[in-house]
């Protein structure tokens, strides 16, 4: 026998009113546990969205503090950078006025040399 031939001969023996009250007793234990199930579900569905939106946030809150904090180290390098380059600058024309300074004692000193070097080493004991 089919399903829908074993309905009918239910139909035919029990009065309708009790049909439709184990109908409606059996659709209300099918759906049961499907509701709690799906209930449960959308609980901790929404407990994590929740959390991974936190999560999230946070992260995103720490990411912009350390762009911050990066883009201000970047602009004390700069300017770091571009002092010290100056400084190198000063230092290197300061030398270069020594080097114009010291020149002319430079070939003065090595004509001397040149010239009285023989007798300095005879004045040796």
């Amino acid at each position: 026998m089919d399903s829908s031939a074993t309905e009918q001969l239910a139909e035919k023996s029990l009065p309708e009113t009790a049909i439709s009250e184990v109908r409606d007793a059996a659709e209300k234990q099918a759906n049961t546990p499907a509701q709690i199930t799906n209930s449960k579900i959308g609980i901790d569905a929404e407990r994590i969205r929740s959390s991974i939106s936190r999560l999230t946030s946070n992260s995103t809150d720490e990411l912009e503090k350390l762009v911050s904090k990066l883009q201000e180290l970047q602009e004390f390098l700069k300017s770091e950078t571009n002092r010290v380059q100056s400084e190198i600058g000063s230092v290197l024309d300061g030398v270069g006025i020594i080097i114009e300074a010291i020149a002319p004692w430079k070939t003065d000193v090595s004509a001397n040399a040149r010239t009285n070097g023989r007798d300095k080493l005879k004045r040796w004991p």
